[in-house]
């Protein structure tokens, strides 16, 4: 089992940036594909980006390719999204999920792939 705790969101202006974190308890992190995902008010949950075991495959949402880069650090237990070019369409409530992984490179774009979520972060892009 692993629990996730979300960091990093806030306000910001259109045009600027902001670093999600979101950090994993146990010791069974490595095992699991990660993705983050958002939330904005009156639409379903969706898919931002998602991350294999190995941190070696990666895939964005056509929404935020070029724009945001997920990465993670197995020592650290952690999982971040770094956030360029905000825009006003970008927010929501982010939040971080872990997925079991069969292989180092597989990863998941799908909610229901994911059994553990993370609380959630308030991500504000004013125009």
């Amino acid at each position: 089992q692993v629990q996730l705790v979300e960091s990093g969101g806030g306000l910001v202006q259109a045009g600027g940036s902001l670093r999600l974190s979101c950090s994993a308890s146990g010791r069974t992190f490595s095992t699991y594909a990660m993705g983050w995902f958002r939330q904005a008010p009156g639409k379903e949950r969706e898919f931002v980006a998602t991350i294999s075991r190995s941190g070696g495959s990666t895939y964005y949402a056509d929404s935020v390719k070029g724009r945001f880069t997920i990465s993670r650090d197995n020592a650290q237990n952690s999982v971040y999204l770094q956030m360029n070019n905000l825009k006003s369409e970008d927010t929501g409530v982010y939040y971080c999920a872990a997925a079991s992984a069969y292989n180092s490179e597989s990863y998941h774009t799908s909610t229901l792939r994911y059994g553990y979520w993370g609380q959630g972060t308030q991500v504000t892009v004013s125009s």
